[in-house]
């Protein structure tokens, strides 16, 4: 049976992309920082309908956290198949506002904490020649954002992380792929009035937010055998908005 890794999969597209992966018969590994009951419940909801799953609390920005997580994987299911970089954080400022914790702060939850996931996860991929890395972009780390300058930054970094890593480990039979997400309904969202969330809906040209699901559905299939010759891709699922 195979095993699937989530950071940041409390809620949203994480927790959505746990629940699919539960439902075609995956280990699932849930991460979380700070949303200790979403995930003891998501865990208890996907045990509950006869699959394996485990939470485990780490700031995968800091690299002893990280390998606490994979510590805990590896003892609950013997190795990782399958990681997927979701955890992230946004934040709306003008660029001249932005200090230097922010920046520093942004790029160690969104980038740092894939560059310290893959390296962790990558010597066992490697030893056995197959693995697949799913890296969780946005929209605007391809377009880039106004008042999102740091995040769209780090979200970019992640695209560039993606494609040179994908090169680096196709020989040991690896792929390594990313995903854009336009504006999906997610509490990433919680801070924008009804106003806004309509006019997003009507700059998508499908007229809608995305959903969570749509996410975990592309990532399934990036995880799967029939992804096998797809790597260093940057799939934007964002209803036509770029």
């Amino acid at each position: 049976m195979k095993t699937v890794l989530i950071t940041g999969s409390a809620k949203g597209i994480g927790a959505a992309t746990a629940a699919l992966f539960a439902d075609y018969g995956y280990n699932v590994v849930i991460n979380y920082n700070t949303s200790k009951a979403e995930a003891l419940a998501l865990c208890e909801k996907i045990k509950a309908g006869g699959h394996n799953a485990i939470a485990v609390k780490a700031d995968v920005s800091k690299r002893e956290d990280a390998e606490i997580l994979f510590s805990e994987a590896k003892k609950a299911f013997g190795k990782i198949n399958i990681l997927v970089n979701n955890a992230g954080i946004a934040q709306q400022k003008l660029f001249t506002d932005i200090t230097e914790q922010d920046y520093d702060r942004m790029f160690d939850c969104n980038t740092k904490s894939v560059f310290n996931c893959c390296q962790l996860a990558l010597p066992d991929m490697i030893h056995n020649k197959k693995g697949r890395i799913i890296n969780i972009s946005s929209m605007w780390g391809i377009a880039g954002a106004s008042c999102e300058v740091h995040y769209s930054a780090s979200k970019a970094a992640v695209i560039g992380m993606t494609k040179a890593l994908a090169r680096e480990v196709a020989p040991s039979g690896i792929t390594v792929n990313c995903i854009a997400p336009g504006v999906i309904d997610t509490s990433m969202n919680k801070d924008f009035d009804e106003e806004t969330i309509q006019a997003l809906k009507e700059e998508t040209p499908v007229g809608r937010l995305g959903t969570p699901e749509e996410i975990a559905k592309a990532v399934l299939f990036f995880a799967s055998e029939e992804s096998g010759f797809i790597t260093g891709q940057v799939l934007g699922i964002d209803g036509g908005f770029i």
